[in-house]
């Protein structure tokens, strides 16, 4: 490799693409390789190292590379497609579930779409269902015949549940980023008459209070942004908050698993979460924070991943210029007393002031689900995981 090509990514690739017409595979491999060093964010120039390595019969290194492209731009269709091939290529059936599903989603804004990909997707498109079946039938074979051992309404609930999150039906109600329960009612803030532990909980703010503040006052690596997308990800309206302390998090639970360390730290904190009936859904729920917002932050409108659970929150903090709407409704916080609401629906929050909001934000079971639902629930769950390719991930 010429020396004055050393450092020129364009030099380096067309010296590259000469040693793969060549047939010399490990010197186009080392010159895309170099390519990409010298310009990484060119995601064509990883692909290239992708052939290269495949051509060397490395797997490891191919995806490697692809892996690389889409830490750059999570959107890169040809990335996606070649990692889904080469995840099925391996027998390695669930990453390649979760490559194709991506292929395919933006297969969908490809406008016109080629000829020559109609015969692929086709053959992702089957992949897929047949992944899909696999998930159904561990799915009927766990959960049996649910629907005699439930009243009429909650039955038909949870029969659509399990309908669509295998993607069998479509459900039009609220905007959920993850899986839909059909037909529970639409509430922007639900009654307080549906947690009557409500009161017990309020009863110790003073407490969970003083316990955030002692955390915050040297909280090492248990506060974080709340914020962190993926290496790649377009800009969005999250940006200007990724990976940034003015929405932080101290959580006590995340997805199911006790944050012991803080929980330590909180035991009055612990002890209110501990006598109230959270979710339970191994891997999923419960989750429990504080929730920081600095002085002159918004939290931009979004929905919520799934309308099973309600948002809790029991304000802590509160300075005048804070904010919080729902929907069509917007409210105040008051310190000591929660509420509970469906973050399905749009919502939004700000602090306008010139200090920190805080609050305590936990869940529980959308009130509206039957006790036999919540079982399905988590049934569902249990088994659609075991088969290793359940991508529902909330």
């Amino acid at each position: 490799m010429a020396i004055l090509a050393q450092n020129d990514p364009a030099a380096l690739n067309s010296a590259g693409m000469a040693a793969l017409r060549e047939q010399r595979f490990a010197d186009a491999a080392n010159a895309f390789e170099a390519a990409a060093k010298a310009d990484p964010d060119a995601t064509a120039l990883w692909r290239n190292l992708a052939t290269a390595r495949r051509a060397l019969g490395d797997d490891r290194g191919e995806l490697a590379a692809l892996d690389a492209a889409l830490d750059v731009d999570r959107r890169d269709f040809m990335a996606w497609l070649r990692k889904a091939e080469a995840h099925q290529r391996l027998n390695e059936d669930a990453q390649a579930f979760a490559a194709w599903q991506a292929v395919l989603q933006l297969a969908v804004h490809l406008d016109p779409m080629p000829d020559a990909l109609a015969a692929v997707l086709a053959a992702g498109r089957e992949f897929c269902a047949a992944c899909a079946s696999r998930i159904e039938y561990q799915v009927a074979e766990a959960l049996g015949d649910f629907q005699t051992q439930m009243p009429a309404t909650p039955a038909r609930r949870a029969r659509a549940f399990v309908d669509a999150a295998m993607g069998k039906r479509k459900i039009y109600v609220n905007e959920c980023n993850g899986l839909r329960y059909p037909f529970l009612p639409a509430d922007e803030f639900f009654d307080d008459a549906h947690f009557p532990w409500f009161a017990e909980v309020e009863a110790k703010t003073d407490l969970i209070r003083e316990e955030m503040l002692a955390l915050l006052a040297d909280p090492g690596d248990a506060l974080r942004p709340y914020v962190r997308m993926e290496k790649g990800a377009p800009q969005n309206k999250w940006s200007p908050l990724d990976h940034s302390l003015a929405w932080g998090a101290c959580f006590l639970w995340e997805y199911g698993r006790p944050n012991e360390a803080v929980l330590r730290r909180c035991p009055a904190t612990a002890e209110a979460l501990a006598s109230i009936p959270q979710s339970n859904i191994p891997g999923r729920a419960p989750s429990a924070f504080f929730s920081i917002l600095k002085p002159r932050t918004r939290i931009p409108p979004h929905t919520g991943v799934t309308n099973t659970r309600a948002i809790i929150h029991l304000p802590l903090v509160v300075p005048d210029g804070c904010g919080f709407r729902v929907g069509g409704e917007t409210r105040e916080w008051k310190v000591g007393k929660a509420f509970a609401f469906d973050d399905t629906i749009e919502h939004e929050a700000w602090n306008d002031s010139d200090e920190m909001r805080a609050v305590l934000i936990f869940d529980a079971w959308n009130p509206h689900l039957t006790p036999e639902e919540q079982k399905v629930i988590v049934g569902y769950y249990a088994a659609a995981d075991a088969t290793g390719f359940n991508t529902n991930l909330d």
